[in-house]
C-alpha cells in the first residue's frame, strides 16, 4: 500500500500523521510511505529522519494525494486540499 503523509495546514497545528517509528513499521511491512517535504519539521523531525526510516520526501502535496492510496492526516483536510484529491 502506498500511505501519504502530507504536512498539516491548519493554523496552530504542528504534529505530523506518522512518526519515523510509525513509517519505519509501515516500510518493515513492505508498504511505501510519502512523507511531504518538512512535513514534521514544526513536531521536531527532519526529512533526514523520515529517510532514515524508509519514507520517500515528496516536495508537494499535490503529489502525495495522487500517488497515494490511503492519506494519513491529524486533522480533517481543508477544501484547497479536497480539491487534490
Amino acid at each position: 500500500m502506498i500511505i501519504g503523509v502530507p504536512k498539516e495546514i491548519k493554523l496552530q497545528e504542528h504534529r505530523i500523521g506518522l512518526t519515523p517509528d510509525s513509517v519505519k513499521a509501515l516500510t518493515k511491512k513492505k508498504h511505501e510511505v510519502l512523507v511531504e517535504s518538512d512535513g514534521g519539521f514544526e513536531a521536531g523531525v527532519s526529512n533526514e529522519d523520515y529517510k532514515i526510516a524508509g519514507a520517500k520526501i515528496i516536495e508537494k502535496a499535490e503529489e502525495i494525494f495522487k500517488k497515494a492510496e490511503i492519506i494519513v492526516k491529524v486533522k480533517e483536510p481543508q477544501m484547497n486540499e479536497v480539491k487534490m484529491i
